[in-house]
C-alpha cells in the first residue's frame, strides 16, 4: 500500500493538478483582496475624505453633519479645520439644532478659537470669527480684530490677498477691500495683486476698477490668457503673445 502511495506522490500529471489547484487558490485570493481594496477607497472618494475622516453624505442634515464632525474630532482633536466647519455649521445652523442665536454663536466662537489655537494663522477661521463678532452685535470688536488679523498679514501681500478673500466668502466686503489695499501698499508691481483687485471690483460690478487693475495686471504679466479674457468681456482689446 506504501508503495501505491508513493508512486501516486511522484505522478507528474498528480503533481501539476496540485499546483495549478494551489494556483488558482492564490489568485482567487489576490482578485478578492483587489475587490475589496477597491470598494474600501471607492467608499471614501467620493465625499472627498482623507485618512482617519468620516464622509458626510450629500443632503447631509445639519445635525448628521455635527455627529460626523464630532466623531472625526474624536479621533483628531487638534483637526482645525473640523473645528472651523463646526464653527460655520453652528453659525449658520444653529436653529436647525435646536439652538438660540445667542448659544449658536457661543459654541461657533469657541470652535473658531480652538481652531486658532492649533493654527493661528487659519485665514478662514479669521474671518468667519469677524463675522460672528458683527453678526453678534458686537461691532467695535469685530473692527478690532479685524485689525490684529491684517496687522499679522501685513508682512507679506501673499498672505494678504489670502486674508481679503476669506472675508470675500463671508460677505465682509469693508474688511475684503482693506486686505486688497493693504496687499497693493506692499506689491503694487505684482501682477497677482492688481489680478486679484480686478477680480474684486469686477465682483462688486465696478467695471471702471476693474478694467484698471486688471489692464495694470495684464501689462505686468502678459501671459495671463484668464485676464485677456476678462478684459474682452469688459471691451478691452489686448493682445496675447
Amino acid at each position: 500500500m506504501r508503495a501505491k502511495d508513493s508512486k501516486f506522490e511522484t505522478c507528474p500529471r498528480a503533481q501539476r493538478r496540485i499546483r495549478n489547484s494551489k494556483f488558482r487558490r492564490r489568485r482567487q485570493d489576490s482578485f478578492l483582496f483587489f475587490v475589496l481594496s477597491f470598494l474600501l477607497l471607492w467608499a471614501c472618494i467620493p465625499a472627498g475624505c482623507q485618512q482617519g475622516e468620516i464622509p458626510l453624505q450629500a443632503g447631509a442634515s445639519a445635525q448628521q453633519r455635527k455627529d460626523a464632525l464630532l466623531k472625526q474630532l474624536d479621533q483628531k482633536f487638534e483637526n482645525p479645520d473640523v473645528h472651523f466647519e463646526l464653527g460655520q455649521l453652528y453659525q449658520a445652523q444653529g436653529q436647525a439644532l435646536g439652538l438660540s442665536e445667542a448659544s449658536a454663536w457661543a459654541k461657533a466662537e469657541y470652535h473658531y478659537n480652538v481652531a486658532l489655537g492649533f493654527d493661528p494663522a487659519h485665514r478662514a477661521a479669521q474671518a468667519a470669527m469677524v463675522k460672528g463678532l458683527k453678526g453678534s452685535g458686537n461691532s467695535a470688536k469685530a473692527q478690532r480684530q479685524a485689525e490684529v488679523y491684517m496687522n499679522q498679514v501685513s508682512g507679506s501681500a501673499t498672505a494678504t490677498l489670502g486674508l481679503a478673500a476669506e472675508f470675500e466668502r463671508q460677505d465682509l466686503d469693508e474688511y475684503a477691500l482693506a486686505c486688497y489695499q493693504q496687499a497693493l501698499r506692499l506689491a503694487p508691481d505684482s501682477p497677482q495683486v492688481n489680478k486679484q483687485v480686478g477680480y474684486y471690483y469686477l465682483n462688486n460690478d465696478d467695471k471702471t476698477r476693474a478694467k484698471e487693475y486688471l489692464s495694470r495686471s495684464f501689462q505686468l504679466n502678459p501671459n495671463q490668457p484668464d485676464v485677456a479674457g476678462e478684459l474682452g468681456r469688459l471691451g478691452v482689446v489686448v493682445k496675447i503673445p
